[in-house]
């Protein structure tokens, strides 16, 4: 019997469809970050799971108002932390790591 190829899906493989405020969750401001914004202009987000790298870059274009040239993701895992006699885990996060274009503007956080 012959295989069926399927059709491609559409732009999403899979997850809910998300607006710019969902995938932004909120900023990472570190020395490391404000290092890295006035070095090489890349600023770091914690962004929601489900995003993708292209999501991400329109979300940040569009809230901030600024051109993205690229965007790496890192899935970072939850940390252990015991309370009183017990064991826990810190939820999984993703966090992504924005790179502007150099004619862009910077990013005001503060």
């Amino acid at each position: 019997m012959r295989k069926v190829k399927k059709p491609p899906s559409a732009s999403r493989p899979c997850g809910p469809v998300l607006d710019p405020h969902q995938v932004i969750m909120a900023p990472l401001i570190t020395e490391k970050m404000n290092n890295m914004a006035e070095t090489s202009r890349t600023y770091a987000f914690q962004v929601n799971p489900w995003a993708t790298k292209p999501e991400i870059k329109r979300a940040v274009e569009i809230l901030f108002g600024v051109k993205v040239s690229g965007v790496r993701t890192m899935n970072c895992r939850g940390k252990t932390r015991s309370y009183r006699f017990r064991l826990g885990r810190l939820s999984h996060w993703k966090k992504a790591y924005v790179t502007l274009d150099p004619e862009s503007k910077p990013i005001e956080l503060f």
